[in-house]
């Protein structure tokens, strides 16, 4: 990167410092605040929250997670709620209207909203309260990093409090599909080891009738969320994203720390011929870019698929028999799982504003739920109602929860309780407290599978936090690069484009201006290291 343009981008931060640059500043409640234990205030106090909610027919006031939470703190939250997918109207439309709360919970801002606001001085800089107020949440800080890096944004601050994954959950991080270990026997195969192994046993299960019933009904590969799910098992096998998948299309250039655009790689260009070559041949469900979800749960579960992207099948679809995919060596000899994350999810789930009046007790509200026993309030709920503790020390929902009486599946049950179903919400998950099929044996015997495959910690990168400036720049580029790179992989796949005409994709790409992303990344990147 040139000095000019490193010059411009110091300027951008020094000139867009405001109030918020400067060190907080302790409300005139501070001293009301308990340092530790509960309750956090001893004099109940009220506090005005937004949030997102999963179930229309959740009354969060009434709620016992935070009835039994106000108990414990004396802080009582007086919750305005929205549906999810309402969420992003309903949150924008509080911000620009000036009629905001005190904090927002569950709320999924995005980097550019929190440096956004952050600069505007709407949201409380967070770094002297979690220094204070944050034990929970600065020992994971200080023994993650990455985390750290990834939650600071460009300025300096930090802004709001994460989702997180714990990095220790191998089976929340790195994941293969599933096989059919049956059809693999009958076929007298072993597990593929390569990725010409893998297809020739694709081949196999949809020409030789491995179901025995005399029919070509079985399917090879298949998966209901989109071509990135493929993408993301193979990424390593053909030598991409060697830096984990914080920043997807970005890794570097091999011996160096400077960025390269995945998409417009030889690599890629690889992956996406032998991903047509499957598709071509009818080895990846045809309605990859089009079936949803929902779609394709119904049509796996008839069990005519032989490799699955899915969750556990015995989990998701009652389908039993199936164990987890080796990571593949690749045609160049690379053999690694790189789609993996630092186990940083969204930075925004929880953020106070400059309309709070105890923000250091809000700071104390939210850290209890980075330590073990808030997880477990929030993930299992209490004990005795929703939950049981047995003689080795494990937790498990009680039968009312998971085989509910009324007919309710588990989420529908849990909800009536507590609000983590549907995914947002800030914190850490750990696989101790958390009872989805990630954390059940098949899935941590596939984790394990993987794991010495899998990127080293210390080579994931965090996301990269950009200035309001470079944010504005960077969506300038990269919102019609991004959908024509969408757009061109899913026609070289399905054959729609020749890949002889790959050439001009990555020149059109360069016409673009990913050049200019890559410089304004590559400071990112920079900054980040000397910070």
């Amino acid at each position: 990167m040139g000095m000019a343009a490193s010059l411009l981008l110091a300027a951008n931060i020094l000139g867009a410092c405001t109030k918020s640059d400067e060190a907080a500043e302790r409300s005139e409640n501070a001293n009301k605040v308990n340092a530790e234990g509960m309750p956090i205030v001893d004099d109940k106090i009220q506090v005005d929250g937004f949030a997102a909610k999963f179930f229309a027919s959740q009354d969060w006031n009434d709620l016992m997670l935070w009835k039994e939470y106000e108990k414990m703190t004396n802080i009582e939250v007086d919750w305005s709620t929205v549906q999810t997918e309402a969420l992003a109207e309903k949150r924008n439309l509080t911000l620009t209207s000036g009629d905001y709360p005190e904090v927002y919970f569950a709320s999924a801002f995005s980097k550019t909203d929190l440096i956004k606001y952050g600069q505007q001085g709407i949201f409380l800089p967070l770094n002297d309260y979690i220094d204070e107020y944050a034990p929970n949440f600065k020992k994971l800080l200080d023994e993650y990093p990455s985390v750290k890096q990834g939650v600071t944004m460009a300025d300096g601050n930090i802004y709001g409090f994460p989702t997180i994954y714990d990095p220790k959950f191998e089976a929340l991080r790195a994941e293969a599909p599933w096989v059919k270990q049956e059809w693999l026997d009958k076929l007298g195969m072993k597990e593929p080891e390569t990725t010409e192994d893998f297809y020739e046993l694709l081949k196999a299960i949809k020409n030789d009738d491995p179901n025995g019933n005399g029919q070509q009904d079985e399917m090879a590969w298949g998966g209901g969320y989109g071509i990135d799910e493929f993408i993301a098992y193979l990424r390593g096998s053909f030598g991409l994203n060697k830096q984990g998948s914080m920043n997807i299309t970005l890794d570097f250039k091999e011996g160096t720390e400077d960025f390269r655009f995945v998409p417009t790689t030889d690599e890629y260009k690889e992956l996406v011929t032998y991903l047509n070559k499957l598709y071509s041949e009818g080895l990846i469900n045809k309605d990859v870019f089009t079936v949803t979800p929902q779609e394709f749960t119904a049509d796996s579960s008839k069990g005519n698929y032989g490799v699955l992207n899915s969750i556990d099948p015995a989990e998701l679809l009652k389908l039993d028999g199936y164990v987890g995919m080796p990571v593949l060596e690749g045609p160049s000899g690379e053999r690694s799982y790189n789609t993996v994350s630092n186990g940083l999810g969204n930075l925004g789930m929880f953020v106070i504003t400059d309309k709070a009046e105890n923000p250091e007790a809000m700071v104390r509200w939210m850290d209890y739920f980075y330590g073990d026993e808030g997880t477990k309030m929030f993930f299992m709920g209490f004990e005795g109602t929703t939950y049981e503790e047995d003689a080795d020390g494990k937790f498990k929902y009680l039968d009312t929860i998971t085989d509910n009486p009324d007919g309710l599946n588990m989420d529908q049950a849990i909800s009536q309780y507590l609000t983590w179903p549907g995914g947002y919400y800030p914190g850490i998950v750990k696989q101790k407290f958390f009872q989805g099929a990630e954390s059940k044996e098949n899935s941590r015997a596939n984790a394990e599978k993987v794991k010495p495959f899998r990127i080293k910690d210390d080579d994931i990168l965090p996301g990269l936090n950009f200035t309001v400036e470079e944010n504005d720049q960077v969506s300038a580029i990269m919102t019609d690069i991004n959908t024509y790179v969408e757009e061109s992989t899913a026609a070289f796949i399905t054959g729609k484009q020749d890949l002889s005409k790959w050439d001009d994709y990555v020149k059109t790409i360069e016409k673009m201006g990913v050049d200019q992303y890559l410089e304004i990344a590559q400071g990112a990147y920079d900054r980040m290291k000397e910070n």
